[in-house]
């Protein structure tokens, strides 16, 4: 587009509102203007010159304060809703039909209809990753879009300005003194003596101080673009992991989210308090029961062998022996083991007798491991008794067939197939905790012996390499918030007429008051002409609505 030249000769970019050169007005609205509008110094923005292509519009789209405050209130809204309920993480459940019974119990429709809009797992889904990625392209191409500009004209901008520029700045004063060289001199001194970095050039005089506030802005965006590209990273594996481990006694499992470890569960030990011991816990005892004191896991860490296939666990290395308890966790290789939770009493086993009803005559007795269970069991006299179907966690019968809730085992049932000398084809019965079912009168029964159970540890495996990243921007941020709301940019022009006449205009990007009462001390010392506040008396209030930043 063709630039746009000046009457001081100054060629400025297509869009420039007011001339980077002598500050003039250079569109119609500017020169109709009583008071000229000072964000970003009328420099031409890329968002206000070109909309023609596609890109253009989508820089317009993202460039837009607007479309920036409603893509935050969108993130806000749905981290909102992801506090509802409890996030899939904090679920007890592995599979999806049990996270998805566990929000069904607990919540009911509500849950059910949590869990079907996937807001269950808010934080990882593709569409609030979206959203987070198109609240950082709004931050980037909006900062992009004005600190550029910004950046020149600040850096390009004169002492001596057009008269037009400073008839048209809100803190204004003409007048006549009596020596305007004099009046200058002490004018500069009074404003150095203020901390102003002061320019003086041909008759003219620019003041300024604290513009490193105009980019407060910048840093905080700055800061909010590392602060979610710490969050997007969370996303790539190997830089975040929060995963749950059930570990039972005995039991050994690979670390999920940490590959080539395992943790073997080699005992989980519970304390509580009694009343002997601190009687201070009496009265509470007493009306709750029992009150935990201690609980922790011993564990052994292992890893495959350098030499090893990976995911052998006959190949594995020892790696080390720790005890997690609460608040002091098994950390390696920049993963830390926390210990969260228990379950007491898991049934592990089931031992059964098989005999003859009418003689009660004992063929022998089985276990049967619940977690790995085998499918034929050999007994005494030939007698076999053979695994038919199992379930773990049964809950009735739907539709003919035994249904079982999940792979755990808090309620097992089974069906086995008996088979004697006597009985060479064998009799089915359905055994269960207080519950036999048969299809006819059998001639065998399995009857219940004894159980075997065991303890199993909750452990929450975390990893997290954004945890500085995320430090960092937060620090950044808060330093862009003190930079834009501690410091304000100011600056003071004076600048001769004919004459013995002074002009004289003052700007900032907020305190005005502040500005005002240097200008004062100023005036009061170089006996320059009254200034005027026009918001104060209503000249171009229409005009200043816009001319915070």
């Amino acid at each position: 587009m063709n630039k746009i030249k000046c009457q001081c000769g100054h060629e400025n970019p297509f869009g420039t509102v007011l001339c980077e050169q002598c500050g003039r007005p250079q569109t119609e609205d500017a020169k109709k203007s009583k008071l000229i509008d000072m964000r970003y110094e009328g420099s031409a923005r890329r968002s206000q010159t070109y909309k023609r292509s596609i890109v253009d519009k989508i820089w317009n789209f993202f460039s837009s304060v607007k479309v920036g405050i409603n893509i935050i209130i969108a993130v806000l809204a749905t981290s909102a809703i992801g506090t509802i309920f409890p996030q899939k993480l904090f679920v007890p459940a592995t599979t999806e039909a049990d996270i998805l019974a566990y929000y069904e119990k607990h919540y009911g429709f509500a849950g059910t209809l949590y869990y079907k809009l996937g807001f269950y797992d808010m934080y990882s889904s593709w569409w609030f990753i979206i959203l987070i990625g198109m609240l950082g392209a709004s931050i980037i191409i909006a900062s992009v879009d004005r600190v550029f500009p910004l950046y020149k004209s600040l850096k390009k901008q004169r002492t001596k300005r057009h008269t037009s520029f400073l008839k048209k700045q809100r803190i204004y004063a003409e007048g006549e003194v009596a020596d305007s060289n004099s009046s200058l001199a002490k004018a500069e001194k009074k404003l150095k003596e203020l901390r102003y970095n002061v320019k003086t050039e041909d008759g003219a005089l620019l003041a300024e101080k604290g513009r490193f506030s105009r980019w407060g802005p910048y840093v905080n965006h700055t800061g909010l673009i590392i602060f979610l590209f710490a969050v997007l990273l969370r996303t790539l594996p190997g830089f975040y992991v929060d995963e749950t481990i059930w570990l039972r006694e005995g039991e050994t499992r690979a670390i999920p989210g940490a590959p080539g470890y395992y943790l073997k569960n080699n005992e989980f030990i519970i304390e509580t308090y009694s009343k002997e011991e601190d009687a201070a816990f009496g009265q509470a005892i007493d009306r709750v029961g029992t009150i935990v004191k201690n609980y922790q896991s011993d564990v052994t860490l292992y890893k495959d062998a350098e030499d090893g296939i990976p995911g052998r666990t006959d190949q594995m290395e020892f790696v080390k022996n720790y005890s997690i308890v609460v608040n002091d966790p098994l950390s390696f290789d920049g993963f830390n083991v926390y210990q969260m939770d228990y379950r007491l009493d898991e049934l592990k086993s089931m031992t059964f007798q098989l005999t003859e009803k009418e003689t009660d005559m004992s063929f022998g007795e089985f276990t049967v491991d619940l977690l790995n269970p085998e499918r034929l069991y050999e007994l005494n006299e030939g007698a076999t008794v053979e695994l038919k179907e199992y379930f773990p966690d049964y809950d009735g019968v739907e539709n003919g067939e035994p249904v079982t809730n999940s792979p755990i085992p808090n309620n097992p049932a089974f069906i086995f197939k008996m088979v004697t000398p006597s009985k060479p084809k064998g009799e089915i019965s359905f055994v269960a905790i207080r519950q036999t079912l048969e299809t006819e009168v059998n001639e065998l029964k399995a009857s219940f012996v004894s159980a075997e159970t065991r303890d199993i540890t909750g452990l929450v495996v975390r990893k997290d390499k954004t945890l500085y990243i995320l430090l960092l921007g937060g620090i950044i941020f808060m330093i862009g918030v003190a930079q834009g709301s501690y410091w304000n940019h100011r600056r003071i022009w004076i600048q001769k007429s004919e004459g013995n006449a002074l002009l004289v205009a003052g700007h900032t990007n907020k305190n005005w008051f502040g500005l005002k009462k240097e200008l004062d001390k100023v005036r009061i010392y170089a006996d320059l002409p009254q200034h005027e506040d026009r918001r104060d008396s209503g000249f171009g209030s229409d005009e200043m609505k816009g001319d915070k930043q």
